[in-house]
């Protein structure tokens, strides 16, 4: 008589750095059948491998005043929180995985309702309000960094680092485009929103850095005016690229923004980095996780307030200049990585609920 398989609801929506953590956490967990919580129109409809059957509910974010746009986001929630508790029961569900984010706390008011254990992962160093809220209610809150320990007091942690895509632990594929084998490449990353203020300091940026031969793979987003504004033979433009495992293991030097799935994968593929915070983040929460990176001597880190086209070109022309500089950067890079951060959520998981 074959056994039952067990049945795991992974609750993860809205942006890659939630995303791509509980794709590779699902990855590990081959013997469990899951099923996927996200909300319309967002990411997860397009990322989610199609084996995941997805299930969404209508829920957002708190705004700062009360008010009657509060109202409706009360009543939504109210709604979602039904409607995930009867999916949790119908499902027979035996545990709940969430990566943070508003969606997290329906699914894990729902499922301790029901008497199912609950793993949150947090992969910023200053966890949100999601986590900070709700970790307490949770069984295991698994951490990306141990910077954000003390602001979980109250909660069982454990660090495990934040798992990333399966592309980035093996042989990476070639790369779709040209780039020569004995230049220094310069890859910009503005994050799966793009970063428009970047863009326009690389492209002022970037002429001193074809002039020192190096090349740029810049990452614009799909939301740049401007895109059409800078072209030359070493400059490669792409709103976005899907094998990043094998541009960042190509890339000397990475110019980025500092979400926790980015800083991931450049501590995977050891790429020493400017990182430059998204001003505007939640408590900005980007400039935490930076800091990280430079009190490892993994990053330099820039406010973009702070940032001007001039200053970004000499300090990436000081580094390419500098390649003993660039190889400590690197090795303190990897020092930073935990490759085997899926597996260990995985049997936190497997543990917790089997």
């Amino acid at each position: 008589m074959s056994q039952t398989p067990i049945r795991l609801l992974i609750a993860a929506s809205g942006t890659g750095g939630h995303l791509f953590p509980a794709i590779a956490t699902a990855e590990n967990l081959s013997d469990f059948e899951i099923e996927w919580l996200g909300v319309p129109d967002r990411l997860e409809r397009e990322l989610v491998p199609p084996e995941y059957p997805l299930h969404t509910i209508s829920v957002e974010g708190f705004q700062q005043r009360f008010g009657f746009g509060t109202l409706k986001i009360l009543a939504k929630f109210a709604l979602s929180l039904v409607q995930v508790t009867s999916l949790l029961k119908t499902g027979n569900f035996r545990g709940v995985f969430t990566t943070g984010g508003y969606i997290a706390a329906p699914a894990i008011i729902a499922a301790r309702f029901l008497g199912l254990p609950v793993i949150l992962h947090e992969s910023n160093a200053l966890p949100g309000k999601v986590t900070r809220n709700f970790g307490p209610w949770c069984n295991t809150v698994a951490l990306g960094f141990a910077a954000a320990v003390p602001y979980l007091t109250n909660a069982k942690t454990v660090v495990v680092g934040t798992p990333v895509r399966s592309a980035f632990m093996q042989a990476s594929e070639p790369l779709s485009f040209f780039l020569p084998d004995d230049v220094p490449v310069i890859v910009v990353v503005g994050g799966s929103q793009g970063a428009v203020s970047v863009n326009n300091l690389v492209r002022q940026a970037a002429p001193s850095w074809f002039e020192a031969g190096a090349w740029v793979v810049h990452l614009t987003g799909d939301n740049d005016p401007d895109v059409e504004a800078l072209n030359h033979p070493q400059y490669i433009k792409r709103p976005f690229y899907d094998n990043m495992a094998a541009l960042l293991k190509r890339a000397n030097l990475a110019v980025s923004r500092a979400g926790s799935g980015t800083l991931t994968e450049l501590a995977i593929t050891h790429t020493p980095s400017i990182l430059i915070p998204y001003p505007f983040a939640a408590e900005d929460h980007q400039t935490y996780n930076a800091n990280v990176f430079a009190e490892a001597g993994a990053s330099f880190v820039f406010q973009q307030k702070d940032l001007t086209a001039d200053l970004l070109a000499s300090k990436v022309l000081y580094l390419l200049q500098s390649p003993q500089q660039l190889k400590q950067m690197a090795k303190a890079t990897a020092a930073v990585a935990v490759t085997n951060s899926a597996q260990q959520l995985g049997n936190l998981i497997r543990n917790l609920i089997i």
